[in-house]
């Protein structure tokens, strides 16, 4: 499972929580603006958007679980089991398979109004990247730099558009269902709160934090996406690039899942890595379960006009500095 979210202060950052019991080759990866992008039904794009991005590199192709491009729009696929739903191909329609939506979207897209027309005539197919990888049940978080949102999902019933006024993103169930169970926590603050209980009795306030009695704290999207929404909307910072920057991995921080606290059989499902994307800046921020350090890559330090992908292994083992 996985989380997504996004922050603004001077500027707007985008990034996610990748939480998976496995990892793939996946690797900071910036595709420049002539790198070909083929399609399996519409024509390719010799040209585009430059992009930065994570991705696993398949037979030459970035697979990208998110990424942002050079005009500020960032996009991130989130697992969304028993509700993805992928058909044929349609006519009058933009036939895409959904592991090329987020290059099909940030190479055309400046931002999410120009993201909105392009999905309304999008269907994605059901059509697997290969033998070995078949297709994930996804829906995508997308932003900009306005610091708006929007939840897209492709469902039984049609594709789902939805502007997303929480700025975060988990799993199932749909996004309008868990924008509806908010609800139930309208209550919480992040002030000390008031002893309602009854009248004439007195309650004492004998900890810190106890507005927010009944914040979920376990790891199911449900309550993901509640606890995320609540530390997202109500995190303070100053609006330097470190204090923002900070402030955004502890937001994910919020819902990171720690190894054996989720068992499938004999794996555990883990935060693999974490991600922060400068949407002004083309800035990559990440850090992994076992590098608690932040690294970063800046797509502008490379030549966007170039022909082929420039990527860097992710950098996994824990780095620590002495002091003494």
């Amino acid at each position: 499972m996985c989380t997504a979210a996004s922050y603004s202060t001077k500027q707007h950052y985008f990034g996610r929580n990748l939480d998976l019991e496995y990892s793939y080759h996946e690797e900071v990866t910036i595709t420049p603006r002539n790198f070909p992008f083929a399609y399996r039904k519409v024509p390719a794009q010799p040209t585009h958007y430059a992009l930065i991005g994570m991705a696993f590199i398949a037979g030459g192709y970035p697979l990208y679980y998110d990424a942002a491009n050079e005009k500020g729009l960032g996009m991130a696929g989130l697992n969304f089991p028993t509700n993805a739903y992928y058909g044929d191909p349609v006519a009058n329609a933009d036939n895409i398979a959904p592991f090329e939506i987020i290059p099909w979207v940030l190479g055309q897209c400046a931002d999410l109004d120009e993201a909105k027309a392009l999905l309304s005539h999008t269907n994605l197919i059901n059509e697997n990247f290969s033998e070995q990888l078949p297709l994930s049940p996804l829906h995508w978080m997308l932003s900009d730099t306005t610091g708006k949102s929007i939840v897209v999902e492709s469902v039984k019933d049609g594709m789902k558009i939805y502007d997303n006024p929480v700025g975060v993103m988990t799993n199932n169930p749909t996004f309008d269902i868990q924008l509806f169970k908010l609800n139930d926590y309208r209550n919480l603050t992040a002030e000390q709160g008031e002893n309602r209980f009854a009248e004439g009795l007195e309650l004492a306030q004998y900890s810190r934090g106890m507005g927010a009695i009944g914040l979920p704290g376990d790891l199911s999207s449900s309550s993901r996406f509640a606890k995320v929404a609540f530390t997202r909307m109500n995190s303070l910072s100053d609006d330097s690039e470190a204090s923002s920057v900070s402030q955004f991995f502890h937001i994910l921080g919020s819902v990171e899942q720690q190894r054996g606290c989720c068992r499938l059989g004999d794996k555990n499902e883990i935060t693999i890595y974490s991600s922060c994307i400068n949407l002004e800046e083309g800035i990559y921020y990440y850090r992994t379960y076992d590098n608690s350090q932040i690294s970063a890559v800046s797509m502008r330090h490379t030549d966007l006009d170039a022909d082929s992908l420039t990527h860097f292994e992710l950098i996994k083992e824990q780095q620590v500095k002495y002091q003494n």
